[in-house]
């Protein structure tokens, strides 16, 4: 995988690094010593050349491993878990890993089919936020509904014509599910959760961005 971007570069893993490409005029001389001290493989290239293999990349790009997910017992007990259904817009994927983050949520449960997954744009979006959060990717979020309803949480959908989320009184371990842009949470998942939850609308617009969806629920559970 190619991510880009000074940022990206300063957050990441150095032990997940295959190669550093950077322009014939890149003169950030902190992170040219982090490539050295770390010895990390670089080259150098035209910075017209990096331009068309990804645009926007500030004189850096980086090769990295693939990213690797994490297994449904990395939650390990946490009190805050959310789960987005069927998610198709890598840059809401990526603001709604940097909310998590700030809010001290350690895990995201998405689907392995028909969905995003975490790609350059993900790790480029999520500003480093990704290497402190897990993604758990599961073959079927229905049966990891009810895996999770087993071990004590309460399952809250976000959805027009529910509960006012400010009216709630929160159980103790809550799985937050935020559904596609397009279709919002799917009929399976709606009729396996045990309430559903609504941000109040009063303007003409009667949706919200879902990312902008998710960082209100998540600063409204639990605060």
């Amino acid at each position: 995988m190619k991510v880009c971007g000074k940022n990206v570069f300063n957050e990441l893993d150095y032990k997940t690094v295959r190669k550093v490409i950077i322009s014939n005029n890149f003169k950030d001389s902190e992170i040219l010593d982090k490539i050295k001290s770390n010895k990390l493989k670089y080259v150098v290239s035209d910075s017209k050349i990096m331009d068309k293999m990804m645009p926007h990349n500030q004189g850096i790009i980086i090769e990295i491993d693939d990213y690797k997910y994490a297994a449904l017992s990395a939650i390990n007990d946490d009190s805050l878990v959310v789960m987005l259904d069927h998610l198709e817009d890598p840059h809401n994927f990526g603001a709604i890993i940097r909310t998590c983050e700030a809010r001290g949520v350690k895990n995201i449960i998405i689907p392995k089919d028909r969905g995003v997954t975490v790609n350059e744009t993900v790790m480029k979006t999520s500003a480093g936020a990704l290497n402190h959060v897990n993604i758990i990717m599961v073959t079927n979020l229905v049966q990891t509904i009810n895996e999770l309803k087993n071990q004590g949480y309460f399952v809250y959908g976000a959805e027009a014509n529910g509960v006012d989320y400010r009216h709630v009184d929160y159980a103790d371990k809550v799985l937050l599910i935020i559904g596609s842009e397009g279709n919002g949470l799917s009929r399976l998942v709606v009729n396996n959760c045990d309430e559903i939850i609504s941000i109040p609308m009063n303007g003409v617009v009667n949706s919200l961005n879902a990312s902008v969806a998710a960082s209100i629920l998540l600063y409204g559970i639990g605060e």
